[in-house]
């Protein structure tokens, strides 16, 4: 097993074992080293509340918990892109798997697109990893970026955990 594929185990170990805590370490993780993804950590979380016999509640809570946690991590890459720049951001990109042309898509979007990319990008794979760095890059406002990335991260984090809970789906089964 390689280290990838250890850090995803020990990540879905994290969500089965500890759920509410589990999740949003999971998913400040997952928004700060992109190789997890949310698609496997957040239905693993509504399978879990479906196996213990929770209600449909902790779903929303699950997802709320995730968003937190993805809102946290957003706001490290922000203010990193922030600090650094578009060079400083290319330059240091590649070491987290990021190549040139994925922050280029991402700062097409928002120059299309506005502020409101925040808020519609966390819905988009592959982007919903990287718009916090065009934000940084290109200083938006701090409060809005917050409040587009909450509400965005939660209505990802609280779908994809309500598909885990519905489908009671387990990622273990695919790995």
């Amino acid at each position: 097993m390689n280290e990838i594929e250890s850090l995803i185990q020990w990540v879905l170990n994290l969500v089965t074992e500890n759920l509410y805590p589990g999740v949003f370490l999971a998913a400040l993780i997952e928004t700060v080293f992109p190789p997890i993804p949310s698609e496997v950590v957040f239905p693993l979380a509504g399978y879990a509340v479906l196996q213990n016999e929770m209600s449909v509640f902790h779903v929303l809570g699950v997802g709320i918990v995730g968003g937190l946690g993805t809102t946290l991590g957003a706001i490290v890459i922000y203010l990193i892109a922030l600090k650094l720049g578009r060079p400083g951001v290319i330059k240091f990109a590649k070491y987290f798997r990021i190549k040139e042309k994925q922050i280029e898509k991402a700062e097409k979007w928002f120059a299309k697109y506005g502020d409101k990319t925040v808020l519609f990008g966390r819905l988009v794979p592959g982007l919903r990893e990287l718009v916090s760095i065009p934000a940084g890059i290109l200083n938006m406002k701090f409060p809005k970026f917050l409040l587009y990335t909450f509400i965005g991260s939660c209505t990802w984090s609280v779908a994809l955990t309500a598909a885990g809970y519905y489908f009671g789906v387990s990622t273990i089964d695919f790995f």
